[in-house]
């Protein structure tokens, strides 16, 4: 599996320290929200909200480097919107290598 990294916030920050903690910060804010609101959707079978979760986190695997899973997910969001919940175990072990990378920043 591909892993996280954080090559797109050192290039978007540059010799920006202060901009760099604060993209990590909104990262370790934001992917866990995120991730919870996500799982509650699929306990709940909403799957079309879930979709919509999925479309959101897309934008966090793109920030931390995972360019191939970034179609794994666009896939589970379009699967969802079919009401299919194809690719989910997939999708779900990218969430858990992200939340386990930004917990380690």
């Amino acid at each position: 599996m591909e892993q996280p990294n954080n090559n797109y916030i050192n290039q978007l920050s540059g010799d920006d320290l202060e901009f760099k903690a604060k993209m990590i910060a909104i990262l370790k804010r934001e992917l866990p929200e995120e991730i919870l609101i996500y799982q509650n959707q699929m306990i709940n079978n909403d799957l079309s909200e879930a979709a919509q979760s999925v479309h959101k986190l897309k934008h966090k695997i793109s920030i931390l480097g995972l360019e191939k899973n970034y179609y794994i997910a666009e896939e589970f969001e379009g699967n969802l919107k079919n009401k299919n919940t194809k690719s989910q175990s997939d999708f779900e072990a990218i969430l858990k290598v992200m939340q386990e990378f930004i917990e380690k920043l």
